[in-house]
């Protein structure tokens, strides 16, 4: 048996672990890498294998950093199944399509640029019709469904309790005579989540790949983070000031809708505004609706016996162009809500360009934000950057909840590697930068007498 890791090995961006195991290649994650713009390019447009050899894609999840380069997978050879959850797929049915449009977007800006410095031209890494067709190749599976995905290997999805319909991956691995369990955690929720289930605790682990991403971190308290929010809308509405929020279209932005409705109700912020403006965001709230099977106990009870949690008054969600330019040329005091998290892409540069010189508005981070991304030189305030290539100086109050973050923190990783049963003989951490890795296998060398590692992108293990 063989493990290459091929991405989110000493970073937190473009999963994918690739298993060999009785005459079979299985890729774990086919994520997008982020991070300086051309070598994302190069990075995501080469594969360190050949896609046509692969005879099975495992897919944990559906943010892009785990499934965005399945589309351009396919368009060079891959042509087996891809096996995911019933709610993955559904998320994966517009935000590969999504991220096909915004490439083709940024790819034309960039080239503009180009061509005038005198450069070769460069192209998307795949369209929206290569997203489309990618989406056949998809097999749907609910948690907790042995499947056999390849010779000795049985696939089982239990929940993780990230986003809606993230998964881990249990492997059920028979070579010869000898039976091991391999566990990938995929990306681990917290629990307690707002909305989700907590993550599954599995059983029987012989050898482990778990994300790392707040290795030696510890979030805030929920409770404590509703009370900030709380604080920093009311402080910034008083300036008649607008937050400015950047969220992943999925996940954060219901998980943010669901807890703005109840402090809105609640009494504990102004009845104002609060605008979506991501039409993928609300896209995927329409999914949301539809996976009961995903949440826990009281929005469960909520779908069923009252009303629409991510629908109320005041909540106005924008989909066309020219809704959101009105709302960019718009001085009216509120809460903006836009993808991408990470400041990359999409409509959340337009609305920063337009507040971030301003010292009344606040823009809130909720969640991660990668090493050299927009998002990441705002929350460790940086004095100027540059959005749509000009520069901007950083005006505006930056306030960071990361226990909104859909990953669990150091102390909740603990927990989880305690919970899940088994010899636990081998252990590779990912999905982590180098800091982070290296302080949470310290934490487990401590605790645990196996072997714990830190992964290394394109070293190969054997085992």
């Amino acid at each position: 048996m063989k493990l290459k890791f091929c991405g989110a090995a000493g970073t937190t961006t473009g999963s994918q672990h690739l298993l060999e195991v009785n005459g079979s290649r299985i890729l774990l994650d086919c994520g997008l890498y982020q991070g300086h713009r051309m070598d994302t390019w190069e990075r995501n447009q080469n594969f360190i294998f050949d896609p046509a050899t692969l005879d099975a894609v495992v897919l944990s999840h559906a943010h892009i950093d785990h499934s965005g380069n399945l589309p351009n997978l396919c368009k060079q050879g891959f042509r087996g199944n891809i096996y995911a959850t019933f709610a993955t797929r559904d998320l994966c049915s517009i935000m590969l399509p999504d991220s096909a449009r915004i490439q083709t977007y940024d790819v034309k800006w960039i080239n503009k640029r180009r061509k005038r410095n005198g450069d070769p031209q460069i192209e998307p890494l795949y369209d929206e019709m290569d997203a489309e067709r990618c989406l056949r190749q998809f097999v749907n599976i609910g948690y907790e469904r042995p499947m056999p995905i390849a010779n000795g290997v049985t696939l089982s999805f239990i929940d993780a309790g990230h986003i809606l319909g993230s998964a881990q991956v249990v492997l059920d691995i028979t070579e010869g005579d000898r039976h091991r369990r391999l566990l990938f955690s995929g990306d681990v929720g917290r629990g307690t989540n707002e909305l989700l289930r907590d993550p599954v605790l599995a059983d029987d682990v012989d050898i482990l790949l778990m994300e790392s991403t707040y290795g030696g971190r510890e979030h805030e308290l929920p409770t404590q983070a509703n009370e900030r929010i709380e604080g920093v809308i009311n402080r910034t509405l008083e300036k008649r000031g607008k937050v400015i929020i950047p969220a992943f279209a999925v996940e954060r932005t219901q998980q943010l809708i669901y807890v703005l409705h109840e402090l809105t109700e609640a009494g504990r912020i102004p009845e104002v505004p609060i605008w979506v403006d991501s039409p993928l965001a609300v896209s995927a709230t329409e999914i949301f609706r539809i996976h009961p099977e995903c949440f826990n106990e009281e929005v469960y009870n909520f779908l069923f016996e009252k009303r629409n949690p991510f629908g109320f008054e005041g909540l106005r969600l924008i989909r066309s162009v020219s809704e959101s330019k009105a709302l960019n040329a718009s001085d009216e005091s509120g809460i903006i809500i836009s993808a991408s998290g990470m400041c990359e892409a999409g409509r959340i540069l337009h609305h920063l360009r337009n507040n971030i010189e301003d010292p009344k508005n606040t823009i809130l981070f909720v969640g991660y934000c990668a090493e050299n991304t927009l998002g990441w030189k705002i929350r460790n305030h940086w004095e100027e950057v540059n959005i749509f290539g000009e520069p901007f100086k950083l005006n505006a109050n930056v306030e960071i909840l990361d226990s909104f973050s859909g990953h669990a923190d150091h102390s909740e990783l603990l927990h989880y590697f305690d919970g899940t049963g088994g010899r636990k003989e081998k252990v590779w951490l990912v999905h982590g930068e180098p800091d982070r890795s290296q302080a949470l296998a310290e934490a487990l060398r401590a605790r645990h007498d196996g072997e714990i590692s830190v992964a290394k992108w394109k070293e190969t293990v054997e085992f």
